[in-house]
């Protein structure tokens, strides 16, 4: 993997892991069940895009 393939690796971990978090936090705050209920998913579709990406690695 060259330094730039390595480079945008990273940064997408970092958004990744970002994203989750946001999902996760936001989740827990709604009190609308059908909202928290997406978040939630999100947070799950990220937490497998981060495993795919730390895959890579």
């Amino acid at each position: 993997m060259t330094s730039k393939e390595l480079l945008y690796v990273e940064d997408a971990l970092g958004h990744e892991k970002f994203m989750q978090s946001c999902s996760k936090k936001a989740s827990g705050q709604l009190t609308d069940a059908t909202l928290s209920t997406y978040m939630a998913e999100l947070e799950q579709k990220h937490t497998e895009l981060l495993n795919k990406f730390l895959n890579l690695l």
